[in-house]
């Protein structure tokens, strides 16, 4: 995937105190993407864009018909470092 199409996906870091906890005790970032976005595309966003490796996406809508994906990054990567280079910390 192109660069300037995974910023087509991912819209931007979802921040709240359950999301910092996420990504400190599980390895997960949460965003909010695309809401015709699907679970490869979003893994393949993140992959292209943070050079991580992605083991597992989730999404859910949220009531304001918005779409978030908690992504969870593999052992070796970081979810701290991906998350200082998105401005959550």
């Amino acid at each position: 995937m192109k660069e300037e199409k995974a910023w087509d996906v991912i819209e931007n870091p979802h921040m709240t105190e359950q999301a910092m906890d996420q990504v400190d005790r599980e390895n997960k970032l949460v965003l909010m993407v695309d809401l015709d976005a699907n679970k490869n595309q979003v893994s393949d966003a993140v992959e292209t864009l943070f050079n991580v490796t992605v083991e597992n996406v989730n999404t859910a809508i949220t009531p304001q018909a918005k779409k978030k994906a908690f992504v969870s990054l593999s052992e070796t990567d970081d979810a701290m470092d991906v998350a200082t280079k998105l401005g959550m910390m």
